[in-house]
């Protein structure tokens, strides 16, 4: 495994050279030091023999810390736009049944450094909440979700509920109300449910927020 890393807003350039074998380090350059590290006696004798060819560990570090940072300037530089782009999500309230927790899932969204909570009154909750990892989709975009367990609250208090979406670099946050009456509302017309059968809350941000 070999790269390099470069902070734009510092200059400062990391390069690194992994080597590995079964599934563990078996040497590690040291561009600092001009060395290699062995992490495991079976690497000592390999890392003696590399240490000594002065001009090869020149190569790396010239490589790693000008040519590859080069490389990766001009990469970034020519997808700016795409890398930069924000994408705003789609959220929606979804609940297999009415005893289980209202998961509110947004997807689309990029890039991935975005939060999304429970609150009530405006107070994020940290209890009865549980929060899901940001996983990829096929088109580059994320997702996420946050399950809210609402067993043990009272069906006229959904309301007071809001599940709050914030995403780097956009100052207006995505909120989408808990509604009581919209499992109600799909079901109403329905006959009695299978036990297998499974409903969606689904409230669209563009429907006003109390």
């Amino acid at each position: 495994m070999s790269g390099c890393d470069w902070d734009d807003e510092t200059g400062e350039v990391k390069g690194y050279e992994h080597y590995g074998f079964d599934g563990e380090d078996f040497l590690i350059l040291d561009l600092e030091t001009e060395s290699w590290i062995a992490p495991k006696r079976e690497s000592f004798l390999t890392k003696q023999k590399w240490d000594k060819d002065k001009a090869y560990m020149a190569q790396q570090k010239n490589y790693f810390t000008q040519r590859c940072p080069e490389f990766l300037k001009k990469h970034v530089n020519n997808g700016r736009s795409f890398l930069m782009r924000t994408e705003i999500p789609s959220v929606s309230l979804l609940q297999k049944s009415p005893s289980s927790p209202v998961s509110c899932h947004a997807t689309g969204f990029y890039p991935d450094r975005a939060i999304m909570f429970w609150s009530k009154d405006g107070e994020e909750l940290h209890d009865n909440v549980d929060h899901g990892e940001i996983l990829p989709n096929h088109d580059g975009s994320f997702q996420m979700s946050v399950d809210l367990d609402v067993s043990s609250f009272p069906a006229e208090h959904w309301d007071k509920y809001r599940c709050v979406f914030q995403l780097s670099g956009v100052k207006e946050d995505q909120v989408i109300r808990l509604d009581s009456a919209v499992y109600r509302k799909r079901n109403a017309n329905k006959s009695t449910p299978s036990p297998a059968s499974s409903s969606e809350l689904t409230e669209r941000l563009n429907q006003p927020s109390e």
